[in-house]
């Protein structure tokens, strides 16, 4: 099968897009990765997005609107993925993350467990004309999970080494792990959200520099820490929580942090270096919390692994132990999320379940995602 697998993260920089090639199904899956590209998402589209995701802003026809807006978007930018590329294969299906704007992971006094991406399918499947595999967390949050984290199925796929105890960690908008235990099996993997990745240092450009993220951590770099803020931020009760757990821009995000922007406005450099040395932080702190100590790998991905400040200050932190990126080991810290998503959906689509309870919390095992179908008649 030749599928595309599409991650649009709560960074909010741009609809990750990768076009694979993927044989059979559970852990005797096999993925080649053939094509990688990150289409930059337009700066009204992420203001739109940051106002939904908003409870104090958000409309319910603004809502609307922007589910068959994305999933335009998307459908336009797989066109010119191709395109770009210079790509001629016929696509057998996709497989869309869509894109979050509330996440409750679990049941409060007045609200449901739930969470919501948006993106509707039915653009991709009309202009691409092949099946849309969607909503991945609904079904694992009907079965008493948190509908997250949902690259644990494929971490484990990949890369459980029975030699290796190995963490997988995505820093993206939020960073999130796979511990895979090089002695237990796949009923037995350990995964949780672990905090703010770089959702906290992307918000903080935004709003002192106008840009969405701070490259190459140039601004950290000019920056010293900020004791009083820094223990401010440690104090949020999320850490201490036991996994499974999962979270997102409604405790880490901008209506949150523009109070601390305001108070430290005259300093902008300090504030970004002390927001990715907390990231670096909670990580850490994670790992002293929930993981046993013989660690003998760490993989970063995400946009986190291109931050030479928070991979030295993460190092810093954890001396003892080898960090590397996926890129150490010849792959894509950007494709990963994008090609986890190939997986998952093609494990809907061979009615194969994906979601890990040991992560989730779920009940039992799930096949995940709903199939927006090929609207024409083959």
């Amino acid at each position: 099968m030749i599928g595309i697998g599409l991650m649009s993260g709560t960074s909010l920089d741009g609809l990750d897009i990768a076009l694979c090639k993927i044989e059979g199904f559970d852990l005797e899956t096999s993925i080649e990765l053939l094509a990688f590209d990150s289409i930059p998402m337009a700066q009204a589209m992420r203001e739109k997005i940051l106002k939904v995701s908003d409870p104090k802003t958000s409309r319910i026809d603004d809502i609307t609107s922007l589910n068959m807006e994305i999933g335009q978007w998307y459908a336009e930018a797989i066109t010119e993925f191709m395109k770009k590329n210079n790509l001629d294969y016929t696509l057998d299906f996709i497989a869309s993350h869509g894109q979050t704007i509330y996440h409750i992971p679990n049941d409060t006094k007045n609200h449901k467990a739930s969470s919501m991406q948006i993106g509707d399918p039915s653009f991709m499947a009309l202009s691409h004309d092949c099946p849309v595999v969607f909503n991945f967390r609904m079904m694992d949050i009907a079965a008493q999970g948190e509908g997250a984290p949902l690259v644990p199925f494929t971490d484990y796929v990949q890369f459980h080494n029975k030699e290796k105890n190995i963490v997988l960690h995505n820093i993206g908008g939020i960073a999130n792990l796979s511990f895979l235990d090089k002695t237990k099996g796949f009923d037995d993997v350990l995964a949780f959200d672990t905090g703010p990745g770089n959702m906290m240092i992307n918000a903080a450009t935004m709003y002192y520099y106008q840009e969405p993220y701070d490259d190459n951590g140039d601004y950290a770099k000019q920056g010293v820490l900020i004791d009083e803020l820094f223990e401010t931020l440690k104090n949020n009760p999320y850490y201490d929580l036991k996994p499974p757990k999962s979270t997102g821009r409604e405790m880490f995000g901008e209506t949150i942090l523009e109070p601390l922007f305001k108070q430290y406005k005259t300093v902008p450099n300090d504030v970004i270096y002390t927001l990715t040395k907390f990231t670096a932080w909670t990580i850490q702190d994670s790992y002293r919390k929930f993981l046993p100590q013989d660690l003998d790998q760490i993989i970063i991905s995400g946009g986190g692994a291109y931050n030479p400040v928070l991979m030295h200050e993460l190092q810093v932190y954890l001396p003892q132990y080898t960090i590397l990126s996926q890129e150490d080991l010849g792959f894509s810290s950007d494709a990963k999320e994008a090609i986890a998503f190939a997986i998952l959906g093609n494990q809907t689509l061979n009615n194969r379940p994906s979601n890990v309870p040991s992560a989730t919390g779920a009940n039992q095992q799930v096949i995940q995602g709903q199939i927006c179908p090929k609207p024409f008649k083959s």
